[in-house]
């Protein structure tokens, strides 16, 4: 795992961008699976929620179109550059929603002071996963739910195809588009390090999570984790 300083000053150089490269580089795909973990939000209708690693603030935006207009939603992340943007676009849409520095080893929240946690993208950049987890359980109420979207191990026939992709086509095209080439070979070296789903429903469960359940996407490229306290 990198440290954290290491993927923060990563995301800082590449902060403007980020979200257009993403797009780009999934082919749009990740709108439908950001759009797949909002639904999920939707269902168990929380109160309070907090999207961790927000970044440029892309899932909680779509949180605020989706929600209630009284559930509160925070945006959380410990890079400031990729806040100051969120930031600006919710006063230039006039969104009601708070973007603040926290680190998820170690986050400015009460125990058990949410209902539903978020996270797109981040528990794979954890300093150390393990702690980070048992830190999402520590914020989450009893009966609230976490959901995780993040990388998974494809499977079958698609594996090589999507190594070529994130090993080779995506830091090429990443970099011309971003100017940091380095940030997405990092991209392909924390996929291969991280678990695939069944391996995080164990580690959900280590951290204290009494239901965990999982939803695969393109060939198991990407999952989407509902773990419940």
């Amino acid at each position: 795992m990198a440290t954290g300083n290491a993927v923060k000053q990563m995301f800082s150089g590449i902060a403007s961008r980020y979200d257009l490269a993403n797009r780009l580089l999934s082919f749009g795909l990740c709108v439908g699976w950001r759009n797949r973990l909002i639904d999920a939000v939707k269902k168990r209708k929380p109160r309070r929620v907090v999207d961790l690693a927000t970044g440029s603030g892309d899932v909680a935006f779509a949180l605020r179109k989706a929600l209630p207009a009284d559930t509160t939603i925070m945006g959380y992340d410990f890079c400031e550059p990729m806040l100051a943007i969120a930031r600006v676009r919710a006063e230039k849409e006039k969104v009601a929603l708070t973007f603040q520095t926290g680190d998820c080893m170690h986050l400015p929240l009460a125990d058990e002071s949410v209902e539903g946690v978020t996270i797109a993208y981040g528990v794979r950049n954890f300093e150390d996963r393990e702690k980070g987890l048992r830190e999402l359980h520590r914020i989450t109420q009893h009966g609230g739910t976490v959901f995780i979207l993040e990388f998974s191990q494809p499977q079958g026939w698609f594996a090589p195809l999507h190594w070529i992709h994130v090993r080779c086509i995506s830091p090429v095209l990443a970099g011309l588009l971003t100017g940091d080439f380095g940030a997405y070979r990092y991209l392909g070296t924390s996929i291969a390090g991280f678990p695939n789903a069944e391996g995080l429903v164990q580690e959900l469960k280590k951290a204290g999570f009494s239901e965990v359940s999982y939803e695969s996407m393109l060939f198991g490229t990407v999952a989407l984790h509902q773990a419940k306290k």
